[in-house]
């Protein structure tokens, strides 16, 4: 678990660092340019490393799992994440009723793996990363008060982010039950 939580505090603490600290991280991009950045993306990559390995060795209290009606909440609910997701970046009519899809994407992602993963371990990593998601919100709201909704997208854009999405979906489930992770039956 000693990894797994450090992993998230680094996740937190490197994702932070720009709206909580905004001088020293103004300090280091003067200091190393574009080199700051790469720093940064190291170690969210490392938090990313810790959090996986971490999540995988971690053991603790069980106090639920997997049903046919957990099971298909989390498939909708994984289709909405990732759709959300690609949100941010799209042409979709959708991006202009939303200002931060791609946290929502996650709290959406963190929802999902809870119903179906009722472990202490799950608790730690999804319920930390849900918190961290809407903490970032709140964040970037108050840093950035001048938010000017999406304007534009079409129809086309719509369907295009419905294909991706459920390319995408299909993708993660075939890697999901590879690892040996099925997202399919109780």
């Amino acid at each position: 678990m000693t990894l797994l939580i450090l992993g998230l505090v680094l996740w937190t603490a490197a994702h932070f660092f720009k709206r909580l600290a905004p001088d020293a991280r103004a300090a280091l991009q003067d200091r190393m340019g574009d080199g700051a950045r790469g720093v940064i993306a190291g170690l969210i990559l490392l938090s990313v490393v810790l959090m996986v390995i971490g999540y995988r060795g971690a053991t603790g209290e069980f106090f639920w799992g997997r049903s046919a009606a957990t099971v298909g909440i989390n498939n909708l609910l994984m289709l909405v994440s990732v759709a959300l997701f690609g949100l941010g970046s799209s042409k979709s009519r959708l991006r202009a009723h939303m200002r931060h899809p791609m946290l929502w994407g996650l709290v959406t992602w963190a929802a999902a793996h809870l119903l179906v993963n009722g472990d202490t371990p799950s608790f730690v990593l999804f319920g930390w990363l849900a918190i961290w998601a809407l903490a970032e919100m709140q964040l970037i709201n108050r840093a950035e008060p001048d938010y000017v909704p999406f304007e534009g997208g079409s129809a086309a854009g719509d369907i295009r982010l419905a294909i991706i999405s459920l390319v995408v979906l299909a993708v993660i489930a075939g890697i999901h039950t590879w690892l040996g992770y099925p997202v399919f039956g109780a």
